[in-house]
């Protein structure tokens, strides 16, 4: 008697003796916090873009909101930086000779690195800054390194209309060619954001790598020609080395904006085909950053 009951019962429920991972699958369910398709992961990104704008404008407010000068600090970073430079490299050691118009090549030299440097030391921390936010909402990732490279976008343009200003006044002239820097800063921002977004996965497994990377940058940048001519040591240097030198894509951004910005820097400084080169390094980065970073969604905020 017992046993027909049972059976009954069982007979009754058409999910008798399905499994998790069937009655799952039968009802559309899937597990909590699991990895989303890239194309997926792509979509919800993009509906969260006024996420990203809002979150990286506010961010950018609140950074100098203790001190005095408030959002001046913005531009007096980088001209600060560039009058240390000028000091030490201009005047003290001479690496302004044969490098006509020095002020107006440093100044764009650190405007220029400073943005690629403050995006990728700002990603590597994105998700160790943010484990609360990441455990507190549901959302990709990835707007956090991303709205990081948008706050040192957003500072670069505000520092862009000083840096028009100094070089006019070093006597450069007002060209058509500075329509060259919307492209250059497109693709310095795709390139930036991917190497930021490579470096949050980075950081989020090592944390001791926020400590190292400022090393790693400030080496990087005494090899991109921010104030001194790399041609200077290519042209006593091996071939492979000077060819290595000149394919450095901070190298490339920086003289790319000379260019566009001075009419003392000529075509023929810039390597054959430079406009596939950099946009080579914007979409390997840029796309390679991006698919890393997805790799490991599942996993920033635990542990």
């Amino acid at each position: 008697m017992y046993e027909q009951r049972v059976t009954g019962i069982a007979g009754a429920n058409p999910d008798a003796g399905l499994s998790p991972a069937e009655l799952a699958a039968k009802y559309g369910l899937s597990v909590s916090g699991q990895r989303p398709s890239l194309p997926s992961y792509t979509r919800q990104l993009w509906s969260r873009r006024h996420f990203i704008v809002s979150f990286a404008t506010a961010r950018l407010v609140a950074m100098y909101t203790a001190a005095k000068l408030g959002q001046i600090w913005q531009v007096m970073t980088p001209l600060l930086n560039a009058a240390v430079y000028y000091l030490i490299f201009g005047l003290l050691l001479g690496t302004n000779r044969g490098i006509p118009n020095f002020i107006a090549y440093l100044c764009t030299g650190v405007f220029v690195f400073q943005f690629t440097q403050s995006a990728v030391l700002a990603g590597t921390r994105s998700i160790t800054d943010s484990l609360g936010l990441i455990r507190a909402l549901h959302f990709p990732r990835a707007c956090l390194p991303i709205a990081f490279t948008v706050i040192q976008l957003q500072q670069l343009l505000f520092s862009m209309g000083v840096l028009g200003v100094i070089i006019l006044a070093t006597g450069e002239p007002l060209t058509l060619r500075w329509l060259l820097v919307v492209p250059v800063l497109l693709l310095q921002s795709v390139f930036n954001a991917g190497l930021a977004l490579f470096m949050a996965r980075i950081g989020s497994k090592t944390t001791d790598m926020a400590q190292l990377m400022p090393f790693v940058i400030r080496t990087w940048m005494y090899l991109s020609g921010v104030f001194w001519a790399v041609t200077t040591f290519t042209a006593k240097a091996p071939h492979w080395v000077a060819t290595i030198l000149n394919m450095n894509p901070a190298l490339i951004f920086n003289d790319l904006m000379r260019y566009a910005m001075m009419t003392s820097v000529p075509a023929s400084s810039l390597p054959h085909h430079v406009w596939l080169i950099i946009a080579g390094w914007a979409v390997l980065f840029g796309l390679g950053g991006y698919v890393f970073f997805w790799r490991a969604e599942e996993e920033y905020g635990r542990g």
